[in-house]
C-alpha cells in the first residue's frame, strides 16, 4: 500500500483545477495549476487536509507555481472559496492488498484499460466519495487521523464479522486484522460507518450472516446501516474460486429474514438498521418496500432503495403528464434485464396521445447474462440489442452506465459513438424518475 503520511515534499499539496473570477480565491490571485502546500502554516497532504484547514475566515495559503514559491491571503466571505481541486492521481490512491474471492475487478474481461483495474482501499475516498474500504491495512497514524479530523461517515466492506470467514472471503491476505475492534474504536471516536455485506452463498450466509448483523448492530449508532447485497459474478472467472449466484428462492428467503430482523431492531435501536439490496427484491419478484421503510435513503446509491426512489419520482411526474403531445414522438428506453419488467409497467400508464415509449431490455454479453443491472451495460451490448429495431426519435440510456468524469461506457465508447452506430440520437438520462419522464416527453431542461 502506498505511504500516505510521509510522501516526498515535491509531491505534497493539492493542485487547483479551476478558480472562479471574483471569488475569494480569485481575488487572492490563485490560479489553476497552483499546487497549494500549506494553509496557516499547516502542510497539506490531500484534499481532506485542505477542507480541514480551510474552514477559517482568514487563510494564509502557501503555493508552488512554475517551480517558485508564493503566498496568498484569502479572506473568506461565505461558505465557498471559489476553487476546485484536481482529483488524486492513481499513484496517490491507496490500493487494496486483498484478493477477495468475489472481487468484481478480478472478473473484468481482458483488454480493458488499466485504470479500470485499480482497486482502491483508501479511507480518504471513502470519506470524500462513499467508496467502500476493508480497514485491513490502516496504519495507526491513519486511524488517528480519521479520529482527529472526524472523517465521518465511512463506508466499510465487512462481509463477515467471523474472523476466519472474513479472512477467507478477502482471499487470505498477508495482513490479518479482526474488523470489529477497529470499528468499535472508530465508533467510540464518534465516527459513523455504513457497513456492507456482499452475500456469497455457502460462504457468509445463514448463521454467519446472522452473527455479522447481530455484532454490527451492537455497535449502533456507530454503525448506522448494514446493507446486504448479492454477489455479482461475470463470465470472466478463469482461475478464480468457484462461486455461485443467489437463486430467486434464496433471495426470497433472505428478504423475509432481513425484514424480520428489521422488525426486531426498530423497538430496540430505533431504526431498521439492516436492509436487503433492491436486486434481491427484484430477483425474488417481491414488491419494493415503501419510501418510509428506507429512513431517508442513506445508502440509496449503493442499491438500497434506489428503485423505490426512482419509482416514486416517476409516478409523481407521470401524474402531471399532458393528455397528448403537440407532435408525435417515439423513444426507446434502455435498461438492464432485471429492471425491464418493472419499467415496462411503470411507463405503460397513463398513456399520452402521440407518444410511444418502448422499453428495451439489454442482455449483458460483455460481462455475462448473470449481470442484469443497467449500471454495467456497455455501448456494444446496447448496439447489439437495438440493431435493426425501429428506435424512434431518441434512444434514452441511463447515466449509471457511464463513468463519472469520463462520460464513457465501460467499453470506452461514448454516447456519440453509440448514436453513430445506431443512426439515432442518444440521450443520457439521470437515474431519476422525473428526469426520465421529462426525457421521454422530449423536454430539454429537466436534469438530463
Amino acid at each position: 500500500m502506498p505511504a500516505r503520511t510521509d510522501r516526498p515534499d515535491a509531491d505534497e499539496g493539492v493542485v487547483v483545477a479551476a478558480v472562479q473570477p471574483g471569488t475569494p480565491a480569485g481575488r487572492a490571485g490563485l490560479r489553476a495549476g497552483d499546487r497549494l502546500t500549506t494553509i496557516n502554516g499547516a502542510r497539506l497532504r490531500d484534499a481532506i487536509d485542505f477542507q480541514f484547514h480551510a474552514a477559517d475566515d482568514r487563510l494564509d495559503v502557501g503555493y508552488q507555481r512554475g517551480g517558485r514559491a508564493g503566498r496568498a491571503r484569502v479572506l473568506r466571505r461565505g461558505p465557498e472559496l471559489g476553487l476546485t481541486l484536481e482529483p488524486p492521481r492513481p499513484s496517490d490512491i491507496a490500493t487494496c492488498a486483498n484478493k477477495c474471492v468475489f472481487c468484481f475487478i478480478h472478473q473484468l474481461p481482458r483488454g480493458m484499460r488499466r485504470s479500470l483495474h485499480v482497486k482502491d482501499d483508501d479511507f480518504r475516498l471513502s470519506f470524500l466519495h462513499g467508496n467502500y474500504i476493508t480497514l485491513t491495512d490502516l496504519a495507526e497514524a491513519e486511524l488517528e487521523r480519521i479520529e482527529t479530523q472526524r472523517l465521518s461517515p465511512l463506508y466499510v466492506s465487512v462481509h463477515a464479522t467471523d474472523p476466519e470467514v472474513r479472512h477467507r472471503l478477502l482471499g487470505e491476505p498477508r495482513v490479518r486484522r479482526e474488523i470489529l475492534p477497529v470499528m468499535a474504536r472508530l465508533a467510540r471516536a464518534g465516527i459513523v460507518m455504513h457497513a456492507q455485506i456482499v452475500l456469497v452463498p455457502g460462504w457468509n450466509d445463514g448463521p454467519v450472516l446472522e452473527r455479522s448483523v447481530r455484532e454490527l448492530a451492537a455497535l449502533h449508532p456507530g454503525v448506522a446501516t448494514t446493507a446486504v447485497v448479492p454477489v455479482g459474478l461475470t463470465r470472466h472467472r478463469e482461475r478464480l474460486p468457484q462461486l455461485r449466484a443467489v437463486t430467486p428462492a434464496e433471495a426470497g428467503r433472505l428478504v423475509a429474514t432481513i425484514e424480520g430482523w428489521q422488525r426486531g431492531f426498530r423497538p430496540t435501536l430505533g431504526t431498521r438498521f439492516v436492509w436487503a439490496a433492491d436486486e434481491l427484491y427484484l430477483l425474488a419478484a417481491r414488491p419494493i418496500p415503501g419510501a418510509g421503510a428506507y429512513e431517508g435513503f442513506p445508502v440509496a446509491e449503493d442499491g438500497i432503495g434506489l428503485v423505490r426512489r426512482f419509482t416514486d419520482g416517476l409516478r409523481r411526474a407521470s401524474a402531471r403528464l399532458p393528455a397528448a403531445l403537440p407532435r408525435p414522438r417515439a423513444v426507446t428506453v434502455v435498461t438492464g434485464e432485471m429492471f425491464a419488467p418493472s419499467l415496462t409497467r411503470l411507463l405503460g400508464h397513463p398513456r399520452v396521445g402521440g407518444l410511444r415509449a418502448t422499453v428495451a431490455p439489454v442482455a449483458n454479453e460483455w460481462f455475462g447474462r448473470g449481470i442484469g443491472v443497467a449500471g454495467l451495460l456497455t455501448a456494444q451490448d446496447i448496439e447489439r440489442a437495438l440493431a435493426g429495431r425501429e428506435l424512434g426519435d431518441e434512444v434514452l440510456v441511463p447515466a449509471a452506465a457511464l463513468r463519472d468524469g469520463d462520460g464513457v461506457f465501460l467499453d470506452d465508447q461514448g454516447p456519440a459513438d453509440l448514436a453513430r452506430a445506431l443512426g439515432t440520437p442518444v440521450r443520457v438520462v439521470p437515474v431519476d424518475g422525473r428526469a426520465l419522464v421529462a426525457a421521454v416527453l422530449g423536454e430539454r431542461d429537466a436534469r438530463c
